[in-house]
């Protein structure tokens, strides 16, 4: 991949956090703001970013059609869609499907919570795989060799007071999951919420994980528990859909 393709995904990313005037854009990349502006104006051409009134960059308007059709690509999500609407109906709460792609964990659906919560995650954002309940369900069915891939530039960091911050005792917590089949998050990255999830396992392997959210105060752990076997059936009926 050339310096100026490698550079333009990561202008994109560094833009996916918010707009961003050229001269931070420049600092950020130790670039020249006239090189700069060369890469911002290619991509600006190529409709990927757009110059708001204020003069800072955005996400163009192009990368939703990009966006949209590269998650129309993905077949679990396709697959899922009907078991996702029916577990949502049933358990309410914030339903998530997460995907194992390559070497990342990503969100590929989401059905909000009715009374409007809103979380980090969102369709196409990545995991944070030691914090999250999708992530340690997708681990836990991992060899080594796997969770190493997915886990190499994990920086440990505590998000909140539960967090887990060391690649040992994620281990150890991650044998619990396998146990159990399934994983919890109790305000591990968001502290005003819990998570439950469950490995989606289709013939070649895990292939991604099913995840209930609801807020910390409405019973923790133990209230969400009692989704769980609904949880697991339908993860089971998407691992055979596949």
């Amino acid at each position: 991949m050339t310096q100026s393709v490698t550079r333009g995904a990561e202008i994109l990313t560094r833009l996916a956090e918010g707009p961003q005037p050229i001269s931070a854009l420049a600092d950020d990349f130790g670039v020249h703001r006239t090189t700069m502006y060369r890469e911002l104006r290619s991509l600006e051409d190529a409709g990927l970013l757009r110059r708001d009134v204020r003069g800072s960059y955005r996400l163009g308007v192009r990368l939703i059609a990009l966006a949209q059709a590269a998650l129309d690509q993905i077949d679990l999500r396709d697959v899922a869609r009907p078991t996702v609407d029916a577990l949502h109906a049933q358990v309410g709460g914030t339903v998530h499907l997460a995907a194992l792609m390559d070497n990342a964990i990503v969100y590929v659906d989401k059905r909000h919570d009715p009374r409007g919560i809103r979380l980090y995650s969102q369709v196409g954002r990545a995991v944070i795989p030691q914090c999250t309940a999708s992530g340690k369900a997708i681990l836990s069915e991992l060899d080594r060799a796997g969770r190493n891939r997915i886990l190499n530039g994990v920086t440990w960091q505590a998000f909140t007071p539960t967090t887990i911050t060391s690649r040992r005792e994620l281990d150890a917590q991650l044998v619990t999951v396998g146990e159990n089949g399934w994983a919890v998050d109790d305000g591990e990255f968001e502290s005003f919420v819990t998570c439950l999830a469950v490995p989606i396992i289709a013939s070649h392997g895990v292939v991604g994980a099913l995840s209930v959210t609801t807020p910390r105060d409405s019973g923790g752990t133990d209230s969400l528990l009692r989704h769980r076997p609904a949880l697991t059936a339908a993860a089971t009926r998407i691992g055979s859909a596949l």
